[in-house]
């Protein structure tokens, strides 16, 4: 990186936004909230904490369905959607005080933890980035985390100017591609927020023949979805359902920073569609005869955009 560049990271903060619990009839069921942001407006408004979630359970659940959990927290089934269902919970005390005391880090599944034994780091502090400060996310950004705050200090000193946005990381990254066709597969939207200043730097540096390097696939698809023609930045706040696939034009970002991703996933669209299929397949022929590390906790790559 070079003084005058700009890295651009997304400040997202996971809750622990899983929910074990049971269903009328006593069996199992595991709730994880997708639209935490969602919740809280509702929480504020209705006087009820609605959002949007995954349910895991024996059988799609119905409306009307109730599932019970510790503590006196309770929620309803409203509504079924595209892989999701709208809980309404309920509870006596403050639910955002609640969900912090008995939710759990939604960990990914290939990240085991013995309910038995102790786990070997604290989660909720451990699968998160440095600067991670806006609470909404059911997965972290992976990318930012091999950043310390030694490295981003490093960085600023060096004139590598740092800017946040917040893109809370949802179902739609991770919903897989089941259309033959990729062109017909749909994201689930993701909410997120650019202010003034981060606009203004990635403008400034993009009008003065600097790069913009983005930390993670969400931050990249956020600034693509916000941008215009020309590639500059507009602030503001909304839902993101940018689906990145070979064919793109990319407007904003010149390198990203990413983890090597699973196979048929849309992340592995995104990174062949900046780079090339071909020599995507390069990168990972290396990556897997190397036995790198893949996924939260593995190795990263820095690619270039051929823009």
């Amino acid at each position: 990186m070079k003084p005058g560049d700009v890295l651009v990271v997304n400040d997202t903060a996971v809750i622990p936004g899983r929910l074990e619990g049971k269903k009328e009839t006593g069996g199992k069921v595991e709730v994880l909230i997708s639209d935490f942001v969602g919740g809280l407006r509702s929480n504020r408004e209705n006087g009820h904490f609605v959002s949007e979630c995954i349910v895991k359970a024996s059988k799609r659940p119905k409306s009307g369905t109730r599932f019970y959990f510790e503590e006196g927290l309770s929620a309803e089934v409203l509504k079924s959607g595209n892989g999701t269902q709208t809980l309404r919970f309920y509870s006596e005390s403050d639910f955002i005080s609640l969900l912090y005391r008995i939710g759990k880090v939604p960990l990914p599944p290939y990240i085991k933890r013995d309910a038995e034994q102790a786990t070997p780091c604290n989660d909720m502090t451990s699968y998160q980035t440095v600067y991670a400060s806006s609470e909404g996310a059911i997965a972290a950004p992976t990318a930012g985390l091999h950043f310390t705050k030694a490295l981003l200090n490093q960085l600023s000193a060096s004139g590598i100017k740092i800017v946040p946005l917040t893109l809370h990381v949802g179902y739609g990254t991770f919903s897989p591609v089941r259309v033959d066709d990729i062109r017909s597969h749909k994201m689930h939207s993701e909410r997120f927020s650019i202010s003034e200043q981060t606009a203004e730097a990635i403008n400034t540096a993009r009008a003065g023949g600097k790069r913009v390097i983005a930390v993670g696939t969400t931050s990249m698809r956020t600034l693509e979805y916000t941008s215009d023609a020309k590639g500059f930045v507009k602030a503001g706040s909304g839902s993101c359902d940018l689906f990145i696939f070979p064919g793109y034009r990319f407007k904003v970002v010149d390198s990203l920073l990413t983890n090597f991703h699973l196979p048929k996933s849309t992340l592995m669209m995104l990174v062949s569609a900046l780079m090339g299929i071909e020599r995507i397949r390069a990168i990972y022929a290396h990556a897997v005869a190397a036995r790198y590390r893949f996924f939260s906790y593995g190795d990263a790559m820095l690619v270039r955009s051929p823009r």
